[in-house]
């Protein structure tokens, strides 16, 4: 799916829950795109599971996907979740509700479970890697409005945002800052966060 929309792949990482693809994308590319490639994997474990792995192995299998499904980053589920909430709120607020649930769904875990070696190592990892994004937090929305102001997206949708708060743009959407007095393109906005010197 990532070839058919022409997303530039770097490398495929194994790790003790699976595989993860590392895109060389936008951050803005459209959230469709990102959905169908996310869908991908879930779909094929399906299908392996069903019709290639041998019965004894389908309810690790399955297993195995039902956690992946979970909404914990890196999972595949948290994945789904970050592109929901990037329907319905800004940004930045969908990569903070997204890592905020992870660690909720992760303590829930922690409490419910029998610990076992295995267990350890698997939250401990994913643990790391929630931390890890938390402290990417502004680099990621500062990348995120880089790319809004160095290349020329057409989006088809408008949203007027009150105000000249940056961390309420959202994926999708072209926008309109408007105060009491008059409105401001997203590029002017962003040409004075960034105190670029040229030409609008």
């Amino acid at each position: 799916m990532a070839y058919i929309l022409r997303w530039k792949i770097v490398k495929v990482n194994i790790l003790p829950l699976g595989a993860v693809t590392i895109f060389d994308v936008d951050i803005n590319k459209p959230i469709w795109e990102e959905f169908l490639i996310a869908l991908m994997g879930p779909l094929v474990q399906i299908v392996f599971t069903c019709f290639v792995f041998p019965p004894d192995m389908r309810i690790y299998s399955m297993m195995i996907l039902g956690f992946n499904l979970l909404p914990i980053f890196p999972l595949d589920g948290s994945r789904f979740l970050n592109l929901f909430l990037n329907k319905i709120t800004s940004f930045r607020n969908s990569l903070i509700f997204t890592l905020d649930i992870s660690f909720l769904f992760l303590a829930l875990i922690i409490f419910k479970s029998n610990f076992n070696l295995i267990l350890i190592l698997v939250i401990s990892f994913i643990l790391g890697k929630i931390i890890m994004e938390y402290r990417s937090i502004n680099e990621i929305f500062n990348r995120f409005l880089l790319e809004r102001f160095t290349k020329r997206y057409r989006f088809s949708r408008l949203k007027i945002i009150r105000g000249m708060d940056t961390k309420k743009m959202k994926r999708d959407f072209r926008h309109i800052f408007k105060d009491k007095k008059r409105c401001f393109s997203e590029r002017e906005i962003l040409l004075k966060r960034f105190d670029f010197k040229g030409k609008l």
